[in-house]
């Protein structure tokens, strides 16, 4: 049941891939900026492998979901021509964009979507770190396209080309490209999404377009050093240990540890599965919107002040 497509787009990007990491390394090491390490890059194949894999393995039952809801689909197509294209392709990146956002803001899926965010540099490679499991959850959010008359196989073929652009984001050689930042996801936004400063926390979660972040109100332009600190790639606290198990299974760790404690509540366990990353039901740690709080109330100290003290400021959670 593969496409045939989603091959073909395989077969042309992995050259491409290589190819611009090639070139990335080049002109990091010649301009001496320390973006990639062996280990950094190994841990980012690993992920993309573990997540592939469990795609692969779990396909089958998916397209039978989507071709479920395609056969009692409330609309056909009648043909398959340039606005069926169109139309899938807004329509997948509109609800990609929901995918990610909840990944972000509830913890559950946080827990997931934590291992690609848990690289301290940006490089192509980190394109590739994937969120181990959310192959087990991602189509659900795809059903929509089915009832709307969009074929599985269809529906597969874009999220997969989509995700080549997505993989292009990642890097810091590339600076803003003019009228394309009003429209689409560019590696100046993503280079804001995977920082942790608290002013660039769950912001541009587009794919392939920008306009649902300046839409849904979750977009942040990429500041100057002198308008802000630099970018902080990585967690607001970054791991310890790096190992494959610590990587993937961190956060979850954690979930259980929150969960399982002693007299709370009902409500305050649920708080900790399903409120936003960061959330506590005593105020002890701090969600993103916090952290934002924190430093919009210390404005003046953070944004007008660029000394080594203040653009190391972080606040940490667990």
């Amino acid at each position: 049941m593969d496409s045939l497509r989603e091959q073909w787009l395989i077969l042309i990007s992995t050259p491409i891939y290589l190819f611009i990491i090639g070139i990335e390394l080049l002109l990091s090491h010649l301009h001496h900026k320390k973006i990639y390490t062996v280990k950094d890059t190994i841990t980012n194949v690993y992920l993309m492998l573990l997540n592939g894999g469990i795609d692969l393995l779990f396909r089958l039952f998916y397209i039978g979901i989507w071709q479920y809801f395609f056969m009692h689909a409330f609309y056909r197509w009648e043909h398959q021509g340039v606005t069926y294209w169109v139309t899938l392709l807004l329509a997948e990146d509109f609800l990609y964009y929901w995918l990610h956002r909840f990944d972000h803001e509830i913890r559950f899926f946080w827990a997931t979507h934590v291992t690609h965010h848990s690289s301290p540099v940006m490089n192509f490679t980190v394109g590739f770190r994937s969120s181990v499991f959310q192959p087990l959850y991602r189509f659900l959010y795809f059903i929509p396209l089915a009832m709307a008359g969009f074929q599985p196989i269809d529906i597969l073929f874009m999220y997969s080309a989509t995700q080549i652009w997505g993989i292009f984001v990642h890097t810091e050689l590339i600076g803003k490209m003019g009228w394309l930042e009003y429209l689409m996801v560019t590696p100046s936004h993503h280079r804001v999404h995977h920082g942790s400063n608290p002013k660039y926390l769950d912001k541009n979660m587009g794919m392939f377009l920008i306009i649902w972040d300046k839409l849904f109100h979750t977009f942040q332009e990429e500041l100057s050093k002198d308008e802000y600190q630099p970018i902080h790639y990585g967690l607001t606290k970054n791991l310890e240990k790096t190992n494959a198990f610590t990587i993937i299974f961190h956060e979850w760790i954690e979930i259980a540890k929150d969960v399982s404690q002693k007299n709370i509540t009902l409500k305050q366990r649920m708080g900790y599965l399903f409120g936003p990353p960061g959330w506590s039901h005593d105020g002890s740690r701090q969600t993103s919107k916090d952290l934002q709080q924190i430093e919009l109330n210390q404005n003046g100290f953070v944004e007008n002040n660029t000394s080594e003290e203040n653009t190391e400021f972080q606040i940490q959670t667990s």
